[in-house]
Formats: C-alpha cells, structure tokens, sequence
C-alpha cells in the first residue's frame, strides 16, 4: 500500500474587506477575493488537489466550516 502525501489545509480568512484563501502556515493569502462564496469555491478545489481539509472563519475570526477532502478513516462514521 503506498502512502500518499498529506497537503497543507486550506483556510478561507478575513483580509481587510476581502475574503483570502491561504495555505495552513503562510501568513499571507495567496489569493484574494471580494466575496465568500467565490473564496470558498477556489479553497475548495485547493483542499482537493492537497488532499486537506478546508477550513472557514467567519468575520469575527470563528470557524464556522470544516471539510475534509481526504485521508479520512473509512472506519469512522460521520
């Protein structure tokens, strides 16, 4: 069985007025969007390719979504 590479996670944050997508551990977005939804769908296809988890805040700084996009126990429900 061969082990695959695990990506960075996928994060969707605040950036001033703007939504940015940023890999887990960079500081800085590397794109920048003026609405959430059009965030959340490039972090979306960036979270599949990694095999990563996409993870949202709010405004406010809370989480408010978790996806994952591989590597997930296929022992565990949920």
């Amino acid at each position: 069985m061969s082990e695959e590479k695990i990506g960075k996670n996928v994060w969707v944050v605040t950036h001033g007025e703007q939504w940015g997508v940023r890999l887990e551990g960079n500081k800085k977005p590397s794109k920048l969007f003026d609405r959430k939804e059009d965030a959340l769908k490039y972090a979306k296809n960036r979270a599949q390719e990694e095999k990563s988890e996409l993870i949202s805040q709010k405004r406010n700084g809370q989480i408010n979504l978790k996806n994952s996009y591989g590597h997930d126990d296929p022992n565990v429900k949920g």
